[in-house]
């Protein structure tokens, strides 16, 4: 098992520069000694397009012409999609039938083939997908090149904050967490790291509680508002966050809408649930002196948003 260090996000960093937003700090006194990391901001609305480009530049010539295929809830799916325009290869992406319609759409409009699926399915409908198509899996959080391009974006808090005394992060699939923890860890060894998520899909905090990953069902995991938050760690990002987290956070889904909220009305950055939950966090830890909260995306459907809003 490779575990991501500093030098593979460096390495990241320079493969990717051309292609992906250096998003800024963005100070949000209104919250404490908190800076805002908006994500949401990148071409399509989150920081999966990071591990994306990564992952596809590093692809042998001869094998990116076969084209790739991604399982996703939306934010990868949108990520893969749009770096594989870029590259003019074709991709295939698999998304649950419960994913919010905005999502499937924006996927839809970089050129991507959609195939949807049934809830608890897409890595078993990915896998057909590859046979039939000959195209390269690229998986939304389960690999090295994943997490050392999403590492990218804590490289570039590392560099804009070198004092920062805390950084909370999203936790799913652990891809995100991982790299931006590694980066901190290895440029800030002072500053703490925390995982953030639902109180209604918190498996990560159960398992690293536990000293091994924690099985939650689909079902269970479905039931929170923040969609992008939805997926489990795999053994590798496990290891990557049982190494850099220094403690998971979970916050209830009041707490996410009225992030999602402050973050709007605030902030004057649309957040999707799953964006908002590192500000819940902040919120929930109390003084954490120099912190930075990672917004990790912005693809939310008008309706939700105005539900919120109206709180």
């Amino acid at each position: 098992m490779h575990l991501v260090t500093i030098d593979d996000i460096r390495s990241a960093a320079a493969r990717i520069r051309g292609d992906v937003l250096r998003t800024p700090l963005i100070p949000a006194a209104w919250a404490g000694p908190l800076w805002l990391k908006p994500e949401n901001l990148q071409a399509i609305g989150a920081f999966k397009v990071r591990g994306a480009f990564n992952a596809i530049a590093r692809l042998d010539p001869d094998v990116r012409a076969r084209g790739v295929v991604a399982y996703s809830s939306g934010n990868h799916a949108q990520a893969v999609a749009y770096a594989a325009a870029r590259y003019g290869i074709a991709a295939h992406i698999v998304m649950p039938e419960e994913t919010p319609r905005v999502k499937v759409d924006a996927t839809r409009s970089h050129g991507a083939q959609v195939v949807l699926c049934g809830a608890g399915q897409r890595e078993a409908v990915a896998a057909d997908v590859v046979e039939r198509t000959g195209g390269v899996l690229v998986p939304p959080f389960d690999h090295p090149d994943i997490i050392a391009g999403q590492g990218t974006a804590g490289l570039e808090i590392a560099e804009d904050l070198p004092d920062v005394e805390a950084v909370f992060v999203p936790v799913s699939g652990g891809g995100l967490a991982s790299g931006i923890g590694t980066a901190i860890k290895a440029l800030c060894p002072g500053a703490r790291v925390y995982g953030v998520e639902p109180e209604l899909a918190g498996d990560t905090a159960e398992g690293l509680r536990n000293g091994r990953r924690a099985n939650w069902s689909i079902e269970d995991r479905n039931r929170t508002i923040a969609d992008g938050l939805r997926s489990q760690p795999s053994d590798l990002t496990f290891a990557h966050l049982q190494r850099v987290l220094d403690d998971v956070i979970t916050v209830s889904e009041d707490e996410i809408r009225g992030a999602v909220r402050d973050l709007a009305l605030r902030a004057h950055l649309v957040s999707e649930p799953s964006g908002a939950v590192a500000l819940a966090g902040y919120r929930r830890a109390g003084p954490a002196g120099r912190a930075v909260a990672v917004v990790s995306g912005g693809n939310i459907e008008t309706a939700l948003l105005r539900d919120i809003l109206a709180g």
